[in-house]
């Protein structure tokens, strides 16, 4: 009878198995490092690109951020100019407000009236008189507020019974009295023309079914 020793063979296919196995190990090690740097460089050239995308985007608003400046100081140039032309126009306008007010306080004194003097600070008149009654008062002040185009918001201020200058001790008192008025400038009564009329306008067409 013959007997085979399979030993040293079965020793073999262990170290074939093991150095196989080492083979397998080293190549995911190699094949994982490699997929590990190919990620890392695509992940660094695409935070590269997007780091080149943020300064683009920097330098783009910093542009916009002057643009909006400029078009900012722009604006307050044209405020400015706007604001020195309207003075110019209001200090034109003023100069015939003298003659605008004595006209409306002739049309618009009632009889009964008589008025002794008024006082202008700019859009604000103080105006004094004698009326003969605290009825003939009230029409002047109704004119006022309903009837000129020029003057607006009359306020009565004082009122008592007096005696017109020169008057004998006995005679019937009048009244006298005190109220403020505001003139407007030309641009306000045009604005307030074109104000009413647009209320007239509108008026009817909200009436109508």
């Amino acid at each position: 009878m013959i007997r085979i020793n399979l030993l040293p063979h079965r020793e073999e296919k262990r170290k074939q198995k093991k150095t196989a196995f080492f083979a397998l190990l080293t190549l995911a090690g190699v094949i994982g490092a490699g997929i590990v740097l190919a990620v890392g460089g695509y992940n660094a050239s695409r935070l590269s690109v997007q780091e080149q995308r943020n300064e683009v985007i920097k330098k783009a608003n910093g542009l916009l951020d002057k643009k909006i400046a400029e078009i900012a100081k722009l604006k307050e140039e044209i405020e400015a100019l706007k604001a020195r032309q309207q003075a110019v126009e209001d200090l034109q306008g003023d100069r015939n407000q003298p003659v605008l007010l004595l006209d409306e306080l002739v049309k618009q004194t009632p009889e009964g009236v008589y008025l002794k003097g008024f006082k202008q600070e700019q859009q604000a008149v103080t105006i004094n008189g004698y009326a003969q009654s605290q009825e003939r008062v009230a029409d002047f002040l109704r004119n006022l507020a309903g009837n000129s185009p020029w003057l607006e918001r009359p306020e009565l201020g004082e009122v008592k019974a007096a005696n017109l200058p020169g008057a004998k001790p006995n005679s019937k008192k009048v009244v006298e009295f005190t109220l403020r008025v505001t003139i407007k400038r030309l641009r306000e009564k045009d604005s307030s023309a074109s104000a009413k009329a647009k209320a007239g306008a509108a008026a009817p067409a909200k009436a109508s079914p």
